[in-house]
């Protein structure tokens, strides 16, 4: 029990320590955590080891009910029943572009694929946020750098076509990734305001145009 204890309790903070990325540690400040810390403590704890700076303020600690269920189910399998609800909350809430087209110009969502900029501690509040597609994704066949804790996206449009079924699926994923599958490792790009509705458009084309290289 004692180790499963401290696993969940490293998963925890983990999980909440991913909202604060791009914000800084207090100065000489260390972590410390006892088996069985309640999230409580987890928080505290996170609240004494970082500092705000910037753009990035200590609210980046502050959990949804949705953060807080991954995060309590992140060394268990959450029930069926939870995630659906999750799902169909996350869902509810995408938001379609509002002139209906889901197009833009791949061009772009390519510079958006590339470009891992944005909500540092170090970045200015004008700074362009990026997508960091390639960290996660394979896209293009050109591109050697790339991570693999997603799939694979190349050929994305040229396997799955560009019905409405899979225009508006692919939508939802991208603005909402937690729509498709709670907690999922995926930014939720435009729920979370990260990326314009310009931006998904773009990378939207990047994935579906025919013309993009992920479709060559």
């Amino acid at each position: 029990m004692k180790s499963f204890a401290l696993r969940a309790t490293s998963v925890a903070l983990a999980a909440a320590g991913a909202l604060v990325v791009g914000m800084a540690f207090a100065q000489g400040e260390g972590v410390k955590l006892v088996t069985g810390s309640t999230d409580a403590a987890v928080v505290q704890v996170l609240r004494d080891s970082f500092r705000p700076s910037g753009i990035a303020q200590l609210d980046r600690i502050d959990q949804s009910e949705l953060q807080k269920l991954c995060t309590q189910y992140a060394v268990k399998p959450m029930p069926a029943k939870i995630a659906e609800r999750l799902q169909k909350v996350e869902l509810a809430n995408v938001k379609a572009p509002a002139d209906g087209k889901y197009l833009g110009d791949w061009k772009e969502g390519e510079k958006v694929a590339q470009n891992g900029r944005g909500m540092q501690f170090t970045d200015k509040a004008d700074t362009v946020n990026g997508g960091n597609c390639y960290a996660c994704h394979q896209l293009t066949k050109s591109e050697i750098s790339f991570g693999n804790i997603g799939p694979s996206l190349y050929n994305y449009g040229k396997l799955r076509g560009d019905s409405p079924e899979v225009v508006k699926y692919t939508w939802a994923k991208v603005y909402d990734s937690h729509s498709y599958m709670a907690c999922s490792n995926m930014p939720r790009f435009g729920a979370a305001g990260i990326l314009t509705e310009q931006q998904l458009k773009d990378v939207m084309a990047l994935l579906l145009d025919p013309a993009s290289p992920v479709n060559q």
